[in-house]
């Protein structure tokens, strides 16, 4: 019994830092896409500044997250036409997708001071009191 509750809470715990993980997705390919349209394979590369790499971001996780993105209305996209090789689905920033960007920083902006004193405690001591 005990067995299964531990790994009930180990599996909400994973899926609430995947849903933590998915966000932080969201929110910088909302920043990559704000100002300049986009298609999802170019966007990797850009991605790896906010600490992304092709092990933890795979091609398909990123046009998932990004028709997701879609779907919420915070992107819309059409097919490039003209240039050479295939055509490419490009993504655009909505006013819907602006504003959650907004939102989102607003938070992380206060969740940061929040992370910033915890070092701060951790490194003044390790049983957690300021000296």
């Amino acid at each position: 019994m005990a067995n299964e509750d531990e790994k009930r809470k180990s599996g909400a715990a994973t899926g609430a830092v995947r849903r933590g993980a998915d966000r932080f997705l969201e929110a910088c390919l909302l920043q990559l896409l704000q100002h300049d349209a986009g298609h999802g394979y170019a966007l990797m590369e850009p991605l790896a500044q906010f600490g992304f790499t092709p092990e933890n971001v795979n091609a398909s996780t990123l046009y998932r997250t990004l028709r997701g993105m879609e779907k919420k209305g915070w992107l819309c996209s059409d097919w490039e036409t003209g240039g050479p090789g295939p055509r490419r689905r490009v993504y655009l920033v909505t006013p819907e997708g602006t504003a959650e960007l907004k939102e989102r920083i607003a938070t992380m902006r206060q969740r940061l001071v929040g992370i910033q004193r915890l070092v701060d405690i951790h490194t003044a001591g390790a049983d957690g009191r300021t000296r």
